[in-house]
């Protein structure tokens, strides 16, 4: 039996979320800043790619790619996003939106441990 690995999992992808979390809230508390230029984090598939969970391709058709290595980077420029007149590139309306990305994904990080969790607890009490 091959041991259940959801929870390490679901505690780097929060890890991970935090990461991002604090990445965003710095760049909308440096939406005035002079010149400062807007980060985001890789996502977490080329993060979990580099670390020693793999997750399996039991189909050919399952898609295994191997990016590069997890870091925060400058988000590039975006036709959508005007430089302001102090050189910042931090667009409020994105940051909030991926805000609403990582509550969204956390809600449902938790949901999926609490519901393996309860799985879990159900088939030791019989």
């Amino acid at each position: 039996m091959e041991p259940i690995q959801l929870f390490e999992l679901a505690s780097r992808q929060a890890q991970w979320l935090t990461v991002r979390q604090n990445v965003v809230a710095g760049n909308i508390a440096n939406a005035n800043t002079p010149h400062y230029r807007a980060k985001d984090v890789e996502a977490f598939e080329s993060v979990l790619q580099n670390t020693g969970i793999q997750m399996a391709a039991t189909h050919r058709a399952h898609f295994t790619e191997s990016p590069d290595a997890a870091q925060v980077t400058e988000v590039s420029m975006i036709d959508d996003v005007q430089v302001q007149q102090s050189g910042n590139s931090v667009a409020i309306e994105q940051e909030m939106m991926k805000t609403g990305e990582i509550k969204r994904d956390y809600e449902l990080n938790a949901g999926l441990v609490k519901a393996f969790h309860r799985m879990m607890l159900m088939t030791v009490r019989k």
